[in-house]
């Protein structure tokens, strides 16, 4: 189970950043910051629970690879962010770096 939360987490983890983003325009300035909020509480909240029994150092790892893969993907999906094949392969190696402390743990 506490993976489930880990990996929750870690998907609630791109929500933050996102609402800091729709912040950035006047006319949903208020909603982007609340939605901030609840995302980066949520978050925190299942990172507490995964980290009862998933170490803390694999957890906070896991926790924001998926945090900063999703929120790239976000980016370039949705507000139009540069992409590249290196900004590709180094979001690939944080995957693989999250899945490798997965299979060792």
């Amino acid at each position: 189970m506490a993976w489930i939360y880990l990996v929750l987490a870690g998907l609630f983890e791109i929500g933050w950043p996102v609402g800091l983003k729709m912040a950035q325009s006047p006319e949903t300035r208020w909603s982007g910051i609340g939605i901030s909020f609840v995302f980066m509480g949520a978050s925190g909240f299942l990172l507490w629970l995964a980290q009862r029994q998933i170490p803390i150092g694999t957890a906070y790892a896991v926790w924001t690879g998926i945090g900063a893969a999703g929120t790239f993907l976000v980016g370039v999906l949705y507000y139009g962010d540069p992409t590249s094949l290196m900004r590709y392969v180094g979001v690939a190696l944080i995957v693989a770096g999250v899945a490798t402390l997965k299979l060792a743990y």
